[in-house]
């Protein structure tokens, strides 16, 4: 009796262990993918003026949604004063990542004094992401290198009130 109870119960114990380990297998699959988009950092105090020239934040959701699509992962770099220019108060992270809509670390506004564009730049070869800003840093091109590399650096706005964006470049330099 006892042989006949471990006769059915241990190939069941194996198959509800084979079930778990595949489960596991594909959250971490998933993730390993999500890992694997192309990351793109906005420089957000650029970006905000692209259309028309005035500090919006409806520009900044509407790059961001496009890159979404498109199937980058996205992080924005603010000056500090960038809260002033779009409210009038100052804002933190916390509040432009509800703002935005994303995660608590994917945005970051500088302290108070600091330029944002060594955080962004830094950023940006540590990740291996796309900048996504009109500004070319050539004042910067001496300590950040990789900035001359094609496609690294992708420029956009709005032409006949359509965003474009100038990702071809990067897609093709990151093997995309």
């Amino acid at each position: 009796m006892i042989e006949l109870g471990l006769a059915i119960l241990l190939p069941l114990a194996l198959i509800a262990w084979l079930l778990a380990l595949a489960g596991g297998l594909r959250r971490r699959w998933r993730a390993r993918a999500k890992a694997r988009r192309p990351l793109a950092v906005l420089d957000g105090s650029n970006v905000m003026h692209w259309r028309d020239g005035k500090p919006q934040l409806a520009t900044l959701k509407e790059v961001l949604r496009r890159l979404d699509q498109m199937g980058y992962g996205c992080g924005v770099v603010f000056d500090a004063n960038a809260g002033y220019r779009l409210t009038g108060n100052y804002m933190n992270d916390r509040q432009f990542c509800r703002l935005l809509g994303l995660e608590q670390d994917h945005v970051l506004v500088v302290p108070r004094g600091a330029q944002a564009d060594p955080f962004l730049l830094d950023f940006a070869n540590q990740s291996e992401a796309v900048i996504i800003s009109n500004d070319r840093f050539r004042d910067r091109i001496a300590g950040y290198p990789d900035l001359a590399r094609p496609g690294r650096l992708v420029r956009g706005g709005y032409r006949d009130n359509a965003l474009w964006l100038d990702l071809a470049p990067a897609r093709q330099a990151a093997g995309k």
